[in-house]
């Protein structure tokens, strides 16, 4: 196996870098480094400085190293971001993406596992309801547009060109690594100001004051889990939910970090962010039935918590 991870050097992706490694692959990350951290590459890893959107490189980097499978990480990851910068959006996880099935095609990829979104692609998912692969996707924000414009074009180059592909659709992610950037980094967010002993907003679902938005928080390990069986081929289906199907508040988030890290930090209500869908819950049945139970939220808080408070202990020191 040899595995090119783009965003390989960001939170996500350096989860299935050392997960990949273990198993004896070869392994490539590649990666332009404005959100992933050189320190986040493991040992053994061949690393490629690139950025997505450069064709030249891409086709380089892809050449050099002549990958069997890809995991496609690498993209603009804010909604908000994507809200004041729609052009920027589109040209990393549109154009960008277009660049890396380009390079898939001219080398002969075995197959694509490509980094989509559940948490945004779906739209608003009505109180008592789950998202699931039958769910019409209804993007409302850049991001979301830009991840379902992608899972198109992937579409296009299976029918074309014979690209295999699984398409993952993330919940929330979150666990160890992550960086406290977006609303995906919310975890991290808490984490780094509760250990600090700042304060912390609770955004508003509707109005400020209300528990906030509704949210399917997975445990990094899943995913990474998820991107593994599919470059394996144990995930026969061409679109997975990589969820847990629980729902979580984020004034409930907020509590269950404050006992995790016995923090009492003051929590204070903010109004709704431009993007920010109110409700965001996957049906992950078909997830558990094919690799088997998922990290509950209180173990995965857990040992994310305590990642961080050995990091903000070693910092100190």
């Amino acid at each position: 196996m040899r595995l090119l991870i783009t965003g390989g050097a960001g939170f996500i992706g350096s989860h299935i870098a050392e997960r990949a490694l273990a198993k004896g692959w070869t392994v490539a990350v590649l990666d332009n480094l404005c959100a992933g951290r050189r320190e986040n590459i493991p040992p053994g890893a061949q690393f490629y400085e690139v950025d997505i959107r450069n064709k030249a490189a891409v086709d380089a980097a892809f050449t050099e190293f002549r990958p069997t499978l890809v995991s496609h990480q690498a993209a603009q990851a804010s909604v908000a971001v994507s809200v004041r910068e729609p052009q920027k959006d589109a040209e990393t996880n549109i154009l960008g993406s277009i660049n890396i099935l380009q390079a898939c095609v001219a080398v002969n990829v075995r197959r694509l596992v490509f980094a989509s979104t559940g948490g945004a692609i779906y739209g608003e998912v009505a109180d008592g309801t789950r998202a699931g692969l039958d769910t019409t996707p209804v993007p409302i924000s850049p991001y979301a547009c830009s991840k379902f414009a992608t899972e198109k074009y992937i579409e296009c180059f299976r029918q074309e060109h014979g690209l295999h592909s699984t398409i993952l659709r993330y919940a929330n992610v979150y666990g160890p690594r992550q960086d406290p950037h977006g609303e995906a980094g919310v975890v991290a967010i808490f984490c780094n100001r509760m250990l600090a002993g700042e304060s912390i907003r609770i955004n508003a679902r509707r109005a400020a004051g209300d528990p906030g938005c509704v949210r399917d928080y997975v445990y990094i390990d899943d995913v990474a889990g998820a991107n593994l069986a599919a470059c394996e081929g144990r995930i026969p289906d061409p679109i997975l939910n990589v969820g847990t199907g629980v729902e979580t508040t984020t004034r409930q988030l907020a509590h269950r970090l404050q006992a995790v890290l016995g923090s009492h930090v003051e929590m204070h209500p903010a109004g709704r962010r431009p993007g920010d869908i109110e409700r965001s819950l996957l049906n992950a049945d078909r997830l558990v039935e094919l690799l088997g139970p998922v990290v509950c939220v209180n173990d995965g808080l857990e040992q994310t918590a305590r990642w961080f408070r050995e990091r903000a202990a070693s910092a100190g020191s």
